[in-house]
């Protein structure tokens, strides 16, 4: 088990905001945990410890959002994921950390700027209409990027967040989306060796912080206003992007 009070000190405020972004915020913010945490220890630990957190998670938003989701969503979205986990679990031994957190954020910030381009340019902006080659690419590179640092917000968020759905509907699926993902990516991790006894007895002292952080983020969810719901879903992101854009870059220049 980790005793380093500086671990707790940065994984406990980690963990309750990657609970309130799952739970009402469509997971902007769950990538955090993996670069906050990675502060204190190596990033493969600090996303070994946080995959069974974000499991217990999972269940609370589940239960919370079991009858607000959109199914013609999930059935393109949630295959092309598995198969990015796939890939993710073939190829890790073989990526670099810093390149992957580069892209991501490189892909968050794109698209953020691009919105908000948009957004000067008209007074509203249209509903994009699903597309299955968009969604099943962008899923794909979600799945990806969850297996390696749990950040599969970025590109999922590329396909779903034009689509403008109900704020409601759109944490639902998400939340379907992302418990499938981490469950699947238990059995990876597993043959990888990823979870020590350590990495699991430290994961369990820190649990409880899970449905409390999820039920927050529930709470925040029914509070807020569609249209501040979308424009915080993309200051995260953007915010987001900026930050493993800056890990990235110290890994590669550490490296």
């Amino acid at each position: 088990m980790i005793t380093d009070p500086f671990f707790y000190a940065l994984a406990v405020p980690a963990i309750l905001l990657v609970g309130i972004s799952k739970g009402g915020f469509g997971g902007g913010l769950a990538m955090l945990g993996v670069p906050m945490i990675s502060l204190a220890v190596d990033p493969l630990t600090a996303a070994a410890v946080m995959l069974p957190i974000l499991c217990a998670m999972d269940l609370v938003g589940l239960w919370a959002y079991r009858k607000s989701w959109d199914g013609p969503i999930l059935r393109l979205i949630v295959p092309a994921a598995v198969v990015g986990i796939v890939v993710g679990g073939l190829t890790f031994r073989y990526m670099s950390e810093s390149f992957i957190q580069i892209l991501i954020g490189l892909i968050a910030v794109v698209f953020t700027l691009h919105h908000w381009r948009r957004q000067l340019g008209k007074a509203e902006i249209g509903k994009a209409k699903p597309s299955a080659p968009k969604g099943a690419f962008w899923s794909a590179v979600s799945g990806f990027t969850s297996f390696v640092a749990h950040a599969g917000s970025p590109p999922l968020s590329v396909y779903l967040l034009p689509l403008r759905l109900d704020k409601t509907i759109y944490v639902g699926t998400t939340v379907i989306f992302y418990a499938v993902v981490n469950y699947v990516k238990l059995v990876p991790y597993a043959l990888l060796g990823q979870f020590s006894t350590a990495n699991l007895t430290t994961a369990l002292v820190l649990l409880p912080l899970a449905p409390i952080g999820t039920y927050l983020g529930v709470k925040l969810h029914h509070k807020i206003p569609e249209r501040i719901f979308y424009a915080i879903c993309y200051v995260f992101l953007f915010v987001i992007g900026l930050r493993l854009i800056y890990v990235g870059g110290a890994g590669f220049l550490g490296a």
